[in-house]
């Protein structure tokens, strides 16, 4: 790893811990130090910690951009790592389906995706979450081989079978897309569906033994898209103690009273509301239910959700905690997601006019750089 010879960043503003102040920023290597370097201007920009992405699943397009199409997903990382830099994010978890539905949300997908990000050579710090479907009972053995090979610290457990229609005898809604995707034809795709289905007395033994063979290896547990306070219980009991995405307000409530953590996507702030007409994420924030946004689908709706919450009022201190030392607290990362010296040098840096990203730095090295920041760094005129 190459990192930046020693630099000061002065003039900027620069969101400490304690507020934003016109302090220096020494980069000492990968790490924020205390003695000064080459002076580098940056009047007129503003500097805030790195963004951390708990949970995106907008790499998708970069690894299979069509159906058919996927081949070898570390190809696309490049790219990948490219966005997320220019979107301010430093350290990013790809929130990757083990599911039922294939193709791209299969468990030879997922296996490809793990062992690609771990052997690429990343400016963004990678790393991989697993989005379990609960109802694959007989992939648990297979799930917990990749973990340990690929180094899998957080796994999320999902419910996204039809139950009602199955239960019901209906046709469930996109099975021939599903189908498609899945590589089955729509009756087989079916016939798998209803098997999953009445293997539901099952899941709570096999689940918890699961968990609990996670737990051992120190692995992160969370629920995605929990409707109700009692699922969210169910699983907390688990050692899944971080909520993604809670359904509605009751269920974060409960997940608040018993000190869970709370996860809303960035995307349901900046549209003002979530696309499936679920709880507001801003309504969650103003009643202090929220301890981080991630990007969901949208790997730039991360700085735009921090800077709508400031045009609504919201401190910028408090804004971009969201998205930084946020996270940071939810998994347990000491190292990052604040400006102070000893963390990791994971900065962005933001004309203040625009509100634009012009750069990143990634445990000290340049991740993005562009227009007339860049001219700044290279000691051209701007």
């Amino acid at each position: 790893m190459v990192t930046l010879a020693p630099l000061s960043l002065t003039q900027a503003e620069v969101l400490m811990p304690d507020g934003l102040r016109r302090v220096p920023v020494h980069l000492d290597g990968a790490i924020i130090g205390d003695r000064p370097g080459r002076p580098v201007d940056l009047s007129g920009y503003l500097i805030v910690p790195g963004i951390i992405d708990l949970h995106g699943d907008g790499f998708e397009r970069h690894l299979a951009p069509r159906r058919g199409a996927i081949q070898s997903p570390g190809i696309g990382l490049t790219s990948l790592d490219a966005e997320l830099a220019a979107c301010g994010i430093t350290t990013a978890v790809l929130a990757q389906f083990f599911s039922w539905e294939g193709g791209m949300r299969g468990g030879d997908f997922a296996e490809a995706v793990a062992d690609a990000v771990a052997g690429f050579d990343a400016l963004t710090d990678l790393r991989v979450q697993l989005r379990l479907e609960t109802h694959l009972i007989d992939d648990y053995d297979r799930v917990l081989r990749l973990i340990d090979r690929a180094g899998i610290g957080y796994v999320v457990f999902n419910d996204h079978l039809p139950h009602d229609a199955l239960a019901a005898g209906k046709r469930p809604p996109r099975l021939t897309g599903q189908a498609l995707k899945s590589g089955r034809s729509p009756e087989a795709h079916l016939a798998f569906l209803h098997a999953l289905h009445a293997r539901g007395p099952e899941v709570p033994d096999a689940l918890s033994d699961l968990a609990a063979a996670l737990r051992d290896r120190a692995v992160r547990l969370g629920s995605h898209d929990d409707a109700s306070p009692e699922r969210r219980t169910g699983l907390r009991r688990l050692g899944a103690d971080i909520a993604e995405f809670p359904e509605t307000l009751s269920t974060a409530e409960a997940a608040r009273a018993a000190g869970d953590k709370i996860i809303m996507g960035a995307p349901n702030v900046v549209r003002g509301g979530s696309h499936a007409g679920k709880v507001s994420a801003r309504d969650l924030i103003g009643a202090g239910l929220v301890d981080a946004l991630v990007s969901d689908y949208h790997y730039p709706a991360l700085a735009r959700a921090a800077f709508a919450l400031v045009a609504d009022g919201l401190p910028l201190s408090e804004a971009w905690t969201l998205i930084s030392t946020g996270p940071a607290s939810v998994m347990g990362w000491h190292d990052r997601g604040r400006i102070e010296p000893g963390v990791r040098a994971d900065l962005v840096m933001i004309e203040t006019a625009t509100q634009t990203i012009r750069g990143t730095i990634s445990a000290g090295q340049i991740s993005h750089l562009n227009g007339p920041l860049a001219a700044r760094f290279l000691g051209a005129r701007a």
